[in-house]
């Protein structure tokens, strides 16, 4: 049998983690598992080993997977937005598009995810936290962006602040 061509292979490897953010989003991380992926995607678990090598660098790229298409259809699918609380809100918007679109058959990926990882150690954990906080730092700086116009409050009444 003919050796699969570099492009083949990472074809293959872009339509096993689709089918893993899928799994993940419907049975969370900790339910991802080579043999599962590999029963789902009529492939053997030796075959889907050879892209992964272990279920912890499935999980971490299904992660990244995972970032790529919220990246894509979130930030991503923002025009030039007019600085502070337009872009605060454009980003609000993409995000409830997003929702709406629901891109994986679980829901949203990473607030299953990060409930779901919190409290366990680790690098999959890790990447969660860090892919969700990127976007929380997003958020933050299209805030402050928003306060240093004047465009809104720093201080409103009835919240309190840390």
């Amino acid at each position: 049998m003919p050796r699969r061509s570099q492009a083949q292979a990472q074809e293959t490897r872009r339509d096993l983690l689709r089918r893993a953010v899928n799994l993940a989003s419907a049975h969370g991380l900790e339910g991802l598992s080579i043999g599962g992926l590999a029963s789902a995607a009529s492939i053997s678990k030796s075959g889907l080993f050879a892209h992964f090598g272990s279920k912890e660098e499935l999980q971490l790229a299904t992660v990244e997977a995972a970032a790529e298409v919220f990246r894509a259809q979130v930030p991503g699918s923002l025009t030039a937005p007019e600085a502070g609380l337009p872009h605060l809100a454009e980003l609000a918007a993409a995000w409830l598009r997003y929702l709406e679109s629901s891109p994986f058959r679980g829901g949203c990926f990473f607030a299953a995810a990060s409930l779901e990882m919190d409290d366990r150690p680790g690098r999959v954990r890790d990447a969660v936290a860090a892919r969700a906080r990127q976007w929380q730092d997003l958020l933050e700086e299209a805030a402050a962006e928003a306060v240093d116009l004047g465009q809104l409050d720093p201080h409103p009444e009835g919240v309190a602040s840390d």
